[in-house]
């Protein structure tokens, strides 16, 4: 391997990401709470009191997958669905009687790929799922308006057209939940990504954001674990860390006396310096921008510490995509003024979610949903398993032909 990659290549990666990860951007450790871009530091809710409250928790994910054998049979899964919490308990999202199973999913019918029809059959498909045709009638627009690209663009290839469905029915999921009977204001929608999409236009977007926020007044947060973001802030997080551990802690007016239980939470907005070094220019500027026309979503990005776990940083700070109707409810007067008081208390909640031991500062919703609905591996194999099954009971094929139709030429050699 050494020998096909030059150690100037290595090196050059290890140069690159030692200099972005040691950026200063002089964001302060110590905030001002009229400056939402600098720290805005609070004590975390007690785990005796994490599961005292009536607000539901919700949380979406989606996943694709799919695998391509050397006699040109291919096959593509896509599939998303979502959780719910409540007192700390899972509630049933389904009709079903299964003790375990209580989410939420959907999944198509149609997985067989040969050819280019079976890739316009599975984009058809996607506008037949309950979810996504309650989505496209509450933006009272055809697919043509609504999704920026054509039926013929996304269907190019297979990995585009399973990114799109996946991406899709997880927006439409977000509808489905804000109508379900149950869904209170003062509930909360978790999304695993950002409230940011290339395959829906902003403009139906920001209808769906202002639904949320002004009609049916729940909060919408997009929870990110892999971002260049936390790339750049890294320096700022290990003095923030450092400050409020070293620091602030020891002289904080805690209301919990027990040493253990005394932990510092923060979150700032993460300034436009930062976005434009963490995305670029090219691009970023339509990602990162903060309104509701000329973007590609209804987020503003921030930075934030639900929970402390020593040595175990990657988890402790997230990057939350919350609403812009909420973060800046006039925006539509070209009011940015951040209400500070929704903020505070979106963050405050988000701590009820973060003290899972098994996943110290990140919300355990999403943890839930990625295990409900991800296609790994094992998933795939089932499929591929049980495909084989039909066609030898059902259709009486040989099972000399079976293997070598799903034989898989490269895992020989």
């Amino acid at each position: 391997m050494e020998d096909r990659i030059p150690q100037s290549a290595i090196d050059a990666i290890a140069k690159h990401i030692n200099g972005r990860s040691n950026k200063q951007y002089n964001i302060p450790v110590v905030g001002t709470v009229t400056n939402h871009e600098t720290p805005q530091i609070f004590e975390i809710i007690p785990f005796d009191l994490i599961d005292k409250t009536d607000s539901k928790f919700y949380a979406i994910d989606g996943s694709s997958n799919s695998h391509s054998f050397y006699n040109g049979v291919s096959i593509g899964l896509y599939q998303g669905g979502y959780v719910c919490f409540q007192s700390g308990k899972q509630v049933r999202m389904n009709a079903g009687t299964d003790p375990i199973m209580l989410g939420q999913a959907y999944t198509p019918q149609n997985i067989l790929i040969t050819c280019e029809d079976h890739l316009f059959s599975i984009y058809d498909e996607l506008l037949t799922l309950q979810p996504v045709k309650r989505f496209l009638e509450f933006t009272e627009s055809t697919p043509e308006d609504v999704f920026p690209y054509s039926r013929e663009a996304v269907c190019l290839t297979t990995s585009s057209l399973l990114g799109f469905c996946q991406e899709v029915l997880e927006w439409s999921l977000i509808y489905e939940i804000s109508c379900r009977n149950e869904t209170r204001p003062g509930d909360f929608i978790l999304r695993d990504g950002t409230l940011r999409s290339p395959n829906i236009k902003q403009e139906y977007l920001v209808r769906l954001g202002d639904f949320l926020a002004n009609e049916k007044h729940i909060i919408l947060v997009g929870i990110t674990k892999s971002t260049p973001i936390k790339v750049e802030l890294a320096y700022t997080f290990k003095q923030i860390d450092s400050y409020l551990q070293d620091k602030l802690k020891p002289r904080y007016p805690f209301s919990q006396s027990d040493p253990k239980q005394q932990k510092l939470c923060c979150w700032f907005e993460v300034p436009d310096a930062v976005l434009l070094n963490a995305y670029g220019s090219s691009t970023g500027n339509m990602f990162i921008k903060k309104g509701i026309k000329g973007g590609r979503g209804i987020g503003v990005f921030f930075a934030a510490r639900l929970d402390y776990v020593e040595k175990l940083q990657n988890y402790d700070w997230v990057i939350a995509d919350l609403n812009i109707f909420d973060v800046v409810p006039d925006i539509r007067e070209s009011d940015l003024t951040r209400s500070m008081e929704t903020l505070n208390g979106a963050f405050h909640n988000l701590t009820r979610l973060t003290q899972e031991h098994y996943i110290l500062g990140y919300p355990y919703p999403l943890v839930e949903a990625h295990n409900f609905i991800t296609l790994d591996a094992d998933f795939k194999q089932e499929v591929i398993n049980r495909v084989k099954h039909s066609m030898y009971s059902e259709q009486q094929m040989d099972n000399v032909d079976i293997e070598n139709m799903f034989l898989d030429i490269h895992a020989r050699f």
